[in-house]
């Protein structure tokens, strides 16, 4: 799988989850490692989304950068 299957599977996986506007995250993906960058609410919704990115098949780690 590429980086840019990743990244738009990761970003769809994003968008099914309510407990945050996937609108306000930012996906890049590097050979595997997604980047997630933005401005969430909630360390609970940090999270979330964090847990709901690396739960996509081929991710082999996070880095949540959201403020």
């Amino acid at each position: 799988m590429t980086d840019l299957e990743l990244k738009r599977n990761v970003e769809e996986a994003l968008t099914r989850e309510p407990s945050f506007d996937a609108a306000d995250i930012g996906v890049s993906v590097d050979n595997g490692v997604v980047t997630l960058r933005g401005d969430i609410a909630t360390y609970a919704a940090k999270s979330a989304a964090e847990r709901v990115a690396q739960g996509v098949y081929g991710v082999k780690a996070v880095a949540n950068d959201p403020t």
